[in-house]
């Protein structure tokens, strides 16, 4: 396949890079830098630490991961999070596409782990990007400030190899653990998520979380970031 096909650069209903204020924002980040490596690194870093890690945030309909949505929400999880940076770098004309897998989280929080039954994270999202004729991984989920938290060294990416997670934090326990892979989209594909959570978590708990955010539309459940810490 032509690793250019235009599927990878144009716009969707959901990864909406044709966006005014997405192109306005990745012009601003990407300001004075031509090279499309650099340019990535820009980019992975405005989403990663531009957009707060919050794992309570809705996620049953496409507009809860339209990427100018997204960026003015200002925190959402890891699958609105890899929609903005897939959008951001089409609309610097860099081929982009979202890829997901499903991940063993042995560094949580106490509260997120009972919210969700598991501390396995089914369609953990990442995106990979076109550059210099090969696809490499960049994942923006978790925020500087929330690894400082966790005592895990922020993710770097440098636009020319794969950035997924640390498998250890700082004090050697493991992080976190890829566990199936399940490919990459040119789009988000909303409803395999939500049917792969229900599979996963059970009927009747995403139910309850769907009808929870519909009586409030987007309100914080939690402050994530002052959770107590869990290691499993």
């Amino acid at each position: 396949m032509d690793n250019r096909n235009p599927i990878y650069l144009a716009p969707t209903e959901i990864i909406d890079s044709n966006h005014p204020t997405i192109q306005e924002y990745a012009t601003q980040i990407t300001d004075g830098c031509s090279d499309p490596v650099e340019q990535a690194m820009l980019l992975y870093l405005a989403v990663r630490d531009g957009v707060r890690y919050d794992p309570y945030t809705p996620f049953h309909l496409p507009e809860h991961y339209r990427a100018s949505a997204v960026l003015e929400r200002g925190r959402s999880f890891c699958v609105p999070k890899v929609s903005l940076l897939c959008a951001l770098g089409r609309a610097c004309d860099i081929p982009s596409r979202v890829g997901f897998a499903t991940v063993k989280n042995h560094l949580a929080t106490r509260q997120l782990i009972e919210f969700l039954g598991s501390n396995v994270f089914v369609y953990h999202g990442f995106v990979e990007f076109y550059l210099e004729t090969k696809w490499v991984k960049a994942t923006p989920a978790f925020n500087r400030e929330l690894c400082e938290r966790h005592k895990v060294e922020p993710l770097e990416f440098n636009g020319r190899e794969d950035s997924l997670f640390h498998a250890f934090n700082r004090e050697n326990k493991q992080y976190m653990e890829y566990v199936e892979y399940h490919g990459t989209y040119g789009d988000i594909p909303v409803d395999d998520i939500v049917a792969a959570w229900k599979r996963a978590y059970g009927v009747e708990r995403v139910e309850k979380w769907i009808e929870m955010f519909a009586q409030k539309e987007d309100t914080q459940l939690a402050g994530f970031e002052k959770e107590d810490v869990w290691q499993g």
